[in-house]
């Protein structure tokens, strides 16, 4: 068996150090110089030949920055004749831009992947993708994880007799119903239009909400609209209380400020797939590593992965 060698890049180093941790292997340094011409140039600090070699690296702001980087430390590893190359991709930001619904616009999530394959990955790990179909936009395997399970944990310490999950849309129905199974509750949905990125409107929410204790299941939270505009139409159904739970809690601008300002909200839960934003009193934040050092770990065995992101 090829040995394993795991590089991070600047994006989030503190998860790729809980990872290696996981795994009882190091992390191996990556120095990144910046020219005056603001060129980068990447250079992986470990040998690399014939090696299992795995660069973890979420898309997070600054996005287009953490992508270049990405894809120098990928041709310096095929540049230093790895033998496989795995991205570890906790977070991937360009997967919104997955369909063209507006004349002359870009496909994102397809050219990145494309720009991914081309500078040397071999294979690809995500954590919830924003689309199903985003999976299908890269011609290189895909493990497709999520944290659906170590959010269900997390919610079962509480009593959920009279809980329902709420998705804020029909595209991420599957989940939340997928969420609900796990903590044997109810499901209800909510039917969004979305007109710009800060722009949504939630005409009504599809399910039994009234006098129930809410947990709003979404794939990530940003600037935070959908969620407020959720909680406007759960406020007139009179609903109990309000938990929120996402996957990738990127809390951009005042976001995590304006959701722990509502009353009704009593618990914002995220996980580490990104750098988490500064702690409040409301907010929880879970650990994916175990979960991805698993998945590397089975990887590199050439151990089945589908246990750890099956759906069914």
């Amino acid at each position: 068996m090829r040995d394993i060698t795991v590089f991070s890049g600047s994006a989030h180093p503190e998860l790729a150090e809980e990872i290696c941790a996981h795994l009882g292997t190091p992390l191996h340094p990556v120095q990144i110089n910046r020219f005056a011409n603001d060129v980068l140039e990447v250079q992986l600090q470990a040998n690399c030949r014939e090696r299992d070699v795995y660069l973890i690296q979420p898309l997070v702001p600054p996005v287009q920055e953490h992508l270049v980087e990405l894809l120098l430390m990928l041709d310096a590893a095929r540049g230093a004749s790895a033998a496989r190359t795995t991205v570890v991709m906790p977070h991937y930001a360009y997967a919104r831009s997955d369909k063209k619904d507006a004349p002359r616009i870009s496909i994102g999530a397809r050219l990145v992947a494309d720009l991914m394959v081309a500078a040397g990955a071999s294979r690809v790990l995500a954590m919830t993708l924003h689309s199903p179909q985003v999976h299908g936009f890269f011609s290189v395997p895909v493990d497709h994880l999520h944290a659906l399970r170590e959010l269900a944990a997390h919610f079962r310490r509480y009593d959920l007799s009279n809980t329902v999950v709420v998705s804020p849309d029909l595209g991420n129905a599957k989940e939340a119903a997928h969420f609900a199974r796990l903590l044997g509750t109810g499901v209800a949905m909510g039917a969004k239009q979305r007109f710009s990125d800060d722009r949504v409107v939630i005409s009504s929410v599809i399910g039994d909400v009234a006098g129930k204790d809410v947990i709003i299941l979404d794939d990530e939270i940003a600037k935070g609209s959908t969620v407020i505009e959720l909680l406007d139409r759960l406020r007139e159904r009179d609903v109990r209380s309000v938990r929120v739970a996402c996957t990738h809690g990127l809390f951009s601008a005042d976001a995590l400020d304006r959701l722990s300002a509502l009353p009704e909200v009593q618990e914002i839960v995220c996980t580490n797939t990104v750098p988490p934003p500064k702690p409040t009193d409301k907010l929880t934040v879970l650990s994916i590593a175990s979960a991805l050092a698993e998945a590397m770990r089975r990887i590199h065995y050439g151990e089945s992965v589908s246990a750890l992101f099956s759906t069914s």
